[in-house]
């Protein structure tokens, strides 16, 4: 108490100027309706600023929330495209290999990512209590991200594209000509694509997907872009360099594609092993 007389006595002309200030501007907009005006858009633009500016706080601080939000919200619409792809082949009764496959989503955030190993794997917040299971694709909004490889209650691993154990089947997208996808182990950035003949007629630029000849991917996904290619001396196949198109230093959500007939699939596939 004593020192907040103290500061009274200090500072009290300035405090005394200052109140006499406020009766003044009061009486003023009070008796006076161009300044009662002027003060009241006034406030309402110091007001809206405030605003303004703690929504965009609030925005920033929320952002995980958003990313959530939003990657729910793609999942929820991919599994509904996918639910109306399957209505429409049953619908007209068309008997192919894809008709039988159904996907269904599930999103997740990546906690852990290499990029710079041989053998790159990437670790996502979902586990199996929420249906993750080994041998599960991995996809984001820019194409082919991995498989899953382990998983835990709460967390599973993937192997990223970025490893040299895994191989991917992809298809040129102008041709349907399908080959064999694997890393080269030099750049994050590229992958080869093998076991495309040299007859095939190939440009720069053309386009990468999912050949949808396996269990874990749907046919089309994004993988990437022709970027090179070459015909080495005596071989029959090209040596195609893929720009991909996912980048793998700045992948954050996923999601991860079940194929809810794999092991319909896997089963039968591996009587044929047997024969």
């Amino acid at each position: 108490m004593r020192n907040l007389l103290r500061l009274i006595l200090r500072y009290h002309s300035f405090l005394l100027f200052l109140f006499f200030e406020i009766i003044s501007l009061i009486l003023i907009v009070s008796y006076n309706n161009y300044q009662r005006v002027k003060f009241l858009n006034s406030s309402v633009n110091t007001v809206g600023s405030i605003y303004e500016l703690n929504n965009s706080f609030n925005d920033y601080f929320h952002l995980k929330r958003i990313n959530d939000e939003l990657a729910a919200q793609n999942t929820f619409l991919r599994n509904m495209l996918q639910d109306r792809v399957t209505e429409r082949f049953e619908n007209r009764q068309v008997k192919d290999t894809l008709s039988g496959k159904i996907f269904t989503y599930i999103s997740a955030q990546v906690v852990n990512n290499s990029v710079n190993k041989q053998y790159n794997y990437l670790t996502i917040n979902k586990g199996y209590i929420h249906g993750i299971k080994p041998d599960m694709g991995i996809i984001n909004s820019e194409g082919v991200v991995g498989v899953i490889n382990h998983v835990s209650k709460n967390y599973s691993t993937g192997i990223s594209i970025l490893n040299k154990r895994l191989f991917i089947s992809a298809k040129i997208k102008n041709s349907g000509t399908y080959g064999s996808l694997v890393w080269d182990g030099i750049s994050y950035r590229n992958a080869l694509l093998r076991e495309i003949p040299i007859h095939i007629p190939i440009t720069l630029g053309d386009t990468i997907v999912t050949s949808g000849y396996s269990a874990i991917f749907p046919e089309g996904i994004m993988v990437g872009t022709i970027q090179s290619f070459d015909i080495r001396n005596g071989e029959n196949y090209y040596t195609i360099d893929v720009d991909l198109s996912t980048n793998f230093k700045t992948v954050s959500y996923v999601e991860v594609v079940q194929n809810v007939k794999q092991i319909e699939i896997r089963q039968l596939e591996k009587k044929n092993e047997n024969d």
